[in-house]
């Protein structure tokens, strides 16, 4: 999607459309106020976030598409939701060009927000689509936006950057496990060089080496081998210690010999949404030119049952030197997770660690799609992340840690074990990571099983993969991390 600024409307422009906060119609549309207003009363439009109401007006003979767009109290979020709104009404319309006119509204901040919602609900995957039908494929190219507030051009290579990042996630959250495994996943993410990304892989061997067990355990009964990846950004103080994010990269989760029930299975492709959204938060941060040092470490493995695989009752050595009974191979996620966090602790010596998994059903039982959860050891880091995912609009809702639950996943064989009770399920996976967290560290743990993936059009997405995740650890580092 190509977005352009310009001064002030194209008078030969064929399709227009007209931003309306709520309540302000009588501010909008000209000489063709009045048709507007019409068009209005029939649609019972009166500026809601994302509402749209439109009418044809004849102009010298040919007819012009004229359009209504809520933007609701005028907050980011709002104008962001009449951004999309826009996009998802003429993606696939024939339209190939829409004027809007911003013009004596707004400033800055409302121009780009409402583009960056309408190049956010632009992303679509249609690559296996063969029989696609014309009216059915994408005609939007172009949206011209006409505003006379500061110089929005030099501002939105920035947003524009962290749009790019959410598609690259939710791309990948959306390719077939077939064709996105381990291997396939790291080769998706070497264009992260171009933009300046230092790219580390490990293979099997080495991470046998460094001895990472639990991780191993996992990938241990597919034919796709396991990688492990670390993307680093230096845009801040040279050895400065880095921030790092993990994410959880199970490309595909049968549940192991502990094997899900068949319905919904399919839907396990994007149990490597943790993955997805550090991934494409580096190419947003990287695109951007944060300065700021981030390096993003995923964990990739593919869960599958063969007669190689890791089996329920074995016992597993972590990288960390601590021992795991494996009581389910469907809570496989943190056994990924541990030896990803040992290893970039020793590689990095960070101060702070986010991880992202997509790592327990319980979460979703609890929050729904409306929020991920998040875990923390540190009040103001915690405080840090609710702010960001507020202003992201990828909301966090904060669970507790506490001693009281570790003892729900202590083994009576070895140093702990990877599942607990039914009761308290996404705490003591949290609790679980946490041992493999060294002192000192502040870290966090963002549980977002119901977030990657909606079955339902969200405010800029439509039904499908979310891409959450990336804009809230984008706004994070730019929050607290640039000076």
């Amino acid at each position: 999607m190509d977005i352009q600024f310009v001064a002030q409307i194209d008078a030969s422009a064929d399709v227009v459309a007209f931003p309306v906060r709520k309540g302000a119609l009588a501010d909008v549309g000209g000489a063709n106020g009045a048709l507007l207003a019409a068009a209005a009363g029939q649609a019972r439009f009166e500026g809601a976030a994302g509402a749209i109401a439109e009418t044809t007006a004849i102009d010298g003979g040919r007819a012009r598409r004229l359009l209504l767009v809520g933007i609701g109290e005028g907050t980011r979020h709002d104008l962001e939701r009449g951004g999309a709104a826009l996009t998802g009404r003429l993606l696939t319309s024939g339209v190939q060009s829409v004027h809007v006119d911003f013009a004596g509204q707004g400033d800055e901040e409302d121009v780009l927000s409402f583009a960056m919602g309408a190049k956010l609900r632009a992303w679509r995957l249609d690559t296996y689509r063969t029989r696609l039908a014309d009216n059915a494929k994408p005609s939007l190219k172009t949206i011209v936006i006409a505003s006379a507030a500061g110089d929005v051009v030099e501002r939105w290579a920035g947003y524009s950057a962290v749009a790019d990042g959410v598609a690259l996630t939710q791309t990948l959250v959306a390719e077939p496990p077939n064709l996105l495994y381990p291997e396939s996943f790291v080769e998706r993410c070497q264009h992260l060089a171009d933009l300046g990304v230092e790219i580390e892989v490990l293979d099997e061997r080495q991470m046998k080496a460094l001895g990472m067990g639990a991780l191993l355990g996992v990938a241990q009964g597919s034919v796709r081998p396991p990688r492990l990846l670390a993307m680093r950004w230096n845009g801040g103080a040279e050895g400065e210690a880095p921030l790092v994010f993990i994410g959880k990269g199970v490309t595909f989760d049968t549940g192991g010999i502990s094997l899900k029930p068949g319905a919904g299975m399919d839907m396990m492709k994007w149990d490597m949404g943790g993955a997805g959204a550090v991934a494409g938060a580096m190419k947003a941060i990287a695109g951007r030119k944060a300065k700021a040092n981030v390096v993003g470490v995923v964990g990739l493995v593919e869960n599958m049952p063969d007669g190689n695989a890791q089996r329920p009752g074995d016992i597993v050595k972590t990288m960390s030197g601590q021992t795991v009974e494996v009581l389910n191979t469907d809570a496989e996620g943190r056994l990924v997770l541990c030896d990803a966090i040992s290893w970039a602790q020793k590689q990095y010596a960070p101060k702070v660690i986010v991880d992202l998994a997509t790592l327990t059903g319980a979460m979703v039982i609890s929050l729904g799609h409306e929020y991920a959860g998040m875990f923390a050891n540190d009040d103001g880091l915690a405080a840090k992340l609710l702010d960001a995912g507020l202003a992201s609009n990828d909301k966090l809702w904060r669970f507790p840690l506490s001693p009281a639950y570790d003892k729900l996943i202590d083994s009576p064989i070895a140093d702990i074990k990877n599942i607990g009770p039914r009761e308290a399920g996404s705490i003591t996976a949290a609790q679980f990571l946490k041992r493999f967290v060294d002192e000192g560290v502040q870290w966090a743990h963002l549980d977002i099983a119901g977030m990657a993936w909606h079955d339902k059009e969200g405010p800029t997405y439509a039904k499908g993969a979310t891409g959450y995740g990336v804009r809230l650890l984008d706004q994070f580092v730019a929050d607290n991390f640039e000076g």
